[in-house]
């Protein structure tokens, strides 16, 4: 009994099943830091989030290529007429692609989405009238999650038209209400250091930012206008920002907001 045991240990229905594992884990290993390489080397954070997106596509398609090579090595040690089942798969495959189209369809246009640049891995976009953070993308499904943490699942298949928010550029335009008796001057100035400062970060356009001049004025209030351009998604951050920023640089210039 103990020799049988010892014998399956040493046999080829042992062994290879397990070599064949190790060896498509590191292949899986090998395939995800080479590629991995190719997306830290984005020239811009367009281009990783797409090479990203594009990284996990093709590793998805590894491992689903690796456990189908792997499972038809262990048959064939296992004895069952491989050839004659690679062959079949043309038939087999018309069987399975009628009991399976809807999945066929979900990775075909899973490709296309990738082909036509419908949106990569964090991308903002609105499906359906839901606005959210592309954090997901795979063979068969996209997950997108809202600032509030829900997230949303989507089958590729069903996805033929979004709005992609990253890939044109944001204007805001900020008022900001002024007690009309503080120096306009002064005030002018301040708004355009705080669009210097603002103009400085790495997801703002500073030529496309300016100072506009006077929007509105009634007896107590003058309201400046300026505008700041901005990529996609980040509008709220930046809001927040320049609040920050008119807070900080009008109390530093004893200069009034008005409600």
């Amino acid at each position: 009994m103990s020799e049988k045991i010892i014998g399956f240990f040493l046999s080829e229905k042992f062994i290879v099943p397990i070599v064949v594992i190790i060896v498509g884990i590191v292949i899986y290993k090998i395939a995800e830091k080479i590629l991995g390489k190719a997306n830290i080397k984005g020239k811009n954070d367009l281009d990783k989030k797409r090479r990203n997106t594009v990284v996990i596509l093709l590793l998805n398609i590894i491992k689903y290529s690796s456990i189908i090579i792997g499972l038809i090595i262990i048959l064939d040690v296992y004895g069952v007429n491989t050839t004659s089942f690679i062959a079949g798969l043309g038939i087999a495959g018309v069987v399975i692609g009628l009991a399976f189209q809807e999945a066929l369809k979900d990775i075909i246009n899973g490709i296309n989405i990738i082909m036509d640049d419908y949106y990569v891995v964090g991308d903002v976009i609105i499906y359906n009238n839901f606005e959210g953070t592309v954090i997901s993308f795979g063979l068969k499904t996209t997950k997108i999650k809202s600032d509030m943490g829900e997230v949303l699942t989507v089958a590729n298949r069903n996805i033929s038209t979004i709005t992609n928010l990253s890939q044109k550029k944001a204007v805001l335009y900020i008022e900001i209400p002024t007690s009309i008796e503080s120096d306009q001057k002064v005030a002018t100035k301040t708004i355009e250091k705080i669009i210097g400062e603002i103009s400085k970060y790495s997801y703002v356009e500073a030529k496309e930012s300016e100072f506009l001049g006077i929007e509105k004025i009634n007896s107590t209030t003058i309201n400046y206008l300026f505008k700041i351009k901005c990529n996609q998604g980040k509008e709220k951050e930046l809001r927040r920002n320049i609040n920050k920023k008119i807070i900080e640089n009008y109390q530093k210039n004893n200069i009034k907001l008005k409600d």
